[in-house]
């Protein structure tokens, strides 16, 4: 059951009206790592996931919080779309620069959204819930999770830089706060899959009947690139992360098996075969001889 609090997390109020950076925030609502992807990614996993309890818990907490910050930027560029000019000739009549903002605007905040926020990203290209992952098995999820944090923070980090507003830039601080907690507790849920025994690395398991195979290559750095520089790198040498095996370094490698040699297709599909004798409805004219 969800509740809609009228109240904001964090104020989501700019100082003044900036129509050309509520096109850039918008990145941050619905584009691919925006707050419209994380909400709906950490609520479907924990919809999805069959361990009632802190995990879930953690997942469903989250993925709120998260559909208040969706509601804090909407309010954002909605404000900052506030008495934005809706024409080159009023924005020209007001300071000549202001001609410059107002091409960089988004004309679908106006003529799609009547002055508001819209379910896009800063191209205008529509949020996609192709965008998410709920996939069940809770180790993948938090790792990507982590990652979703990762690019999320980067993406708050660089608009930072591309405005003078205090008002916006003081979401953002927020934003960054909230996003080095979500980071840490990822990883923090990693950690505790190990220490409580439901998932380990690698995801998923190597299966029972593929140990030979594991041990030649499940450890092996194939360099594929001149020189051999990625010979220094902690995945090349050592023990690995999962702790069951030691990365080897082959500089070398070779293929393990022969050039393959396709048969030829059903003539019926028309494809270029070898020697082909075509003939309608001749299933066996294309056989090897």
């Amino acid at each position: 059951m969800f509740s809609h609090v009228k109240d904001l997390q964090f104020e989501a109020k700019p100082d003044g009206p900036d129509a050309a950076f509520a096109r850039r925030l918008q990145e941050i609502l619905g584009g691919k790592w925006g707050e419209m992807t994380v909400a709906n990614q950490y609520l479907f996993q924990g919809w999805n996931c069959r361990l009632p309890g802190k995990y879930k818990d953690l997942l469903l907490d989250v993925g709120t919080e998260e559909m208040g910050h969706v509601e804090m930027i909407a309010t954002m560029i909605t404000r900052l779309l506030d008495n934005a000019p809706l024409s080159l000739g009023e924005a020209a009549e007001e300071n000549p620069m202001v001609g410059v903002i107002y091409g960089g605007s988004n004309p679908a905040h106006f003529i799609h959204g009547g002055g508001g926020a819209l379910p896009v990203d800063s191209a205008g290209v529509p949020w996609n819930g192709a965008f998410l992952t709920a996939s069940g098995n809770l180790m993948a999820d938090f790792q990507l999770n982590a990652t979703a944090e990762a690019q999320g923070r980067l993406q708050v980090a660089r608009l930072f830089h591309m405005t003078d507003d205090p008002g916006v830039k003081q979401m953002l601080r927020f934003l960054l706060a909230r996003d080095t907690m979500h980071q840490n507790m990822w990883l923090a849920a990693v950690e505790q899959l190990k220490e409580d025994g439901l998932e380990e690395l690698p995801v998923p398991d190597a299966f029972p009947d593929s140990a030979e195979l594991t041990e030649q290559f499940g450890y092996t750095y194939l360099d594929f690139s001149d020189g051999s520089d990625a010979s220094e790198g902690r995945w090349a040498t050592g023990s690995a992360p999962d702790g069951r095996g030691r990365f080897r370094y082959d500089g070398s490698p070779r293929a393990h098996a022969p050039e393959p040699v396709l048969p030829p297709g059903d003539p019926r599909l028309y494809s270029t075969n070898p020697a082909a004798t075509r003939g309608p409805g001749n299933k066996t004219a294309n056989k090897p001889s």
